[in-house]
């Protein structure tokens, strides 16, 4: 007995379990998905994509160490800036793993850049863009007229801000008509529908001016006037734009595209309508408080809802959509790379064969090389023939060698070869015994026949 088993352990050998590629990776990816289910990553962006599928890919760098990150077209919808190579950033998201490639990634679901907020980042580049294209120059604003008879409006019908210019026109010029139009002027359909309103009335030519106007409120309550399209159907507009957005101190993308700037939705009624009566507007306190706390239960609303859609099987079938989404993007990006590398060969191939053209005469390189081809092919031909001539005289050589050497050419001069019961070559005489079947075979045919006595030196063989 063992010294192991004497102390009672038992030791057996682990047991061999062959992983295919495809399982081990699920199997891992299980693993830190499970672990690693809201990480919060902080690094420098680098190799940056957005293609038209709407989906983000960029790596995030931290030193020497690195990890890729994909942000899927239903999150990135929500960023409020354009990420860039080098911008040092915040990503929220799952730690998982792209199986095609068994690489480690980060499905994002939110990314902030460090230092400062999503929506002055957005702000401050679409500024920047939008003001070297010229939609800002003074030259390109149209006047406002000093006495308008039609004023279009465009707000929501129960902001306070409607209420106050409502009162302030009818106090300085009760005879001009407002006409309104209702639009959100909070949420992700406010720009839709304020840039509708714009057209609304360009399209009609109901009114002589439009305001656009709006309480005060936080960045994200104004987010809606920052917007790309909203602010270029400003610009486009043909009837001069007053953008009275939030309180004085707030900026918004469309203060810098309208023809005229209010610093209040009050200012901008006092100055459509000319008066020397200077009036300040406030707003209702209570009423802010109630938009505000309405804002906050719909948030709350709504972050429980993207949490339950995340959950279960639902995350899964969407993890596996977006999975494929990736797929395809990764696939068509790596076509295109080949597409653009098989035009740039071609495009070298052609440049060579151009300049070839350009220096020789074409008729005449061709007819040196047909020469040159028809002597060459004679040539092989001749050599060919020898070779071939020299070959037939060397076998028929070794096939009369052959011949001579021949076992069947010595049977024919009368010898004969004798083979035992189990059909091995008789040498020696002495190794047979009387009565033993022998088989010899001649030139032509074999015989059979029985041994009766066997000599040293000769044998005997009787007829059978």
């Amino acid at each position: 007995m063992s010294l192991s088993d004497q102390l009672g352990f038992r030791f057996a050998p682990p047991e061999r379990r062959v992983w295919t590629v495809r399982a081990l990776v699920a199997a891992v990816r299980t693993h830190v998905e499970r672990e690693y289910t809201d990480a919060w990553v902080e690094g420098e962006i680098s190799n940056f994509r957005a293609p038209d599928s709407g989906h983000l890919y960029f790596t995030l760098k931290d030193g020497n160490a690195q990890i890729r990150v994909v942000m899927f077209r239903s999150s990135a919808r929500f960023l409020r800036f354009r990420p860039a190579d080098g911008m040092q950033v915040i990503v929220r998201g799952r730690v998982t793993i792209y199986e095609d490639r068994g690489e480690l990634q980060i499905s994002a679901e939110y990314v902030e850049p460090k230092g400062a907020g999503g929506l002055q980042v957005a702000f401050e580049q679409l500024k920047a863009k939008l003001e070297a294209e010229g939609l800002f120059a003074a030259e390109r604003k149209k006047p406002i007229p000093a006495l308008p008879s039609r004023i279009g409006i465009i707000t929501s019908p129960q902001a306070a801000a409607l209420q106050d210019i409502l009162n302030i026109l009818r106090r300085r010029h009760h005879t001009a008509n407002a006409l309104i139009y209702p639009a959100q002027v909070q949420g992700e359909s406010a720009a839709i529908e304020v840039a509708g309103g714009i057209r609304y009335f360009n399209k009609s030519r109901s009114v002589e001016v439009i305001i656009v106007g709006r309480g005060g409120g936080s960045a994200e309550d104004l987010a809606a006037f920052n917007d790309e399209g909203l602010a270029r159907t400003v610009a486009a507009s043909e009837i001069p734009v007053i953008s009275a957005v939030g309180h004085e101190t707030d900026f918004t993308i469309i203060d810098f595209v309208a023809d005229l700037r209010a610093p209040t939705p009050s200012a901008a009624a006092e100055l459509v309508i000319r008066s020397r009566q200077e009036i300040e507007t406030q707003a209702d306190a209570l009423h802010e408080r109630l938009v505000r706390a309405i804002e906050r239960h719909l948030l709350k609303a709504r972050h429980g809802l993207t949490e339950l859609a995340q959950h279960g099987a639902f995350a899964r079938m969407m993890d596996l959509i977006r999975q494929r989404q990736q797929k395809l993007d990764d696939l068509t990006f790596r076509m295109e790379r080949s597409e653009r590398q098989a035009l740039e060969l071609l495009r070298r191939r052609l440049e060579t064969v151009s300049a070839a053209i350009r220096h020789y005469d074409l008729r005449r390189v061709l007819t040196g090389i047909r020469q040159e081809l028809e002597a060459g092919t004679a040539a092989l031909t001749s050599a060919m023939r020898n070779i071939l001539l020299v070959h037939k005289v060397r076998i028929e050589r070794m096939g009369t060698a052959l011949e001579a050497l021949s076992p069947l050419a010595i049977l024919d001069r009368g010898y004969a070869l004798v083979f035992d019961s189990s059909g091995q070559l008789i040498k020696d005489a002495a190794k047979l015994t009387a009565g033993e079947e022998i088989r010899a075979r001649l030139a032509k045919g074999e015989i059979q026949a029985n041994v009766s006595k066997a000599i040293p030196g000769t044998t005997e063989v009787p007829e059978s």
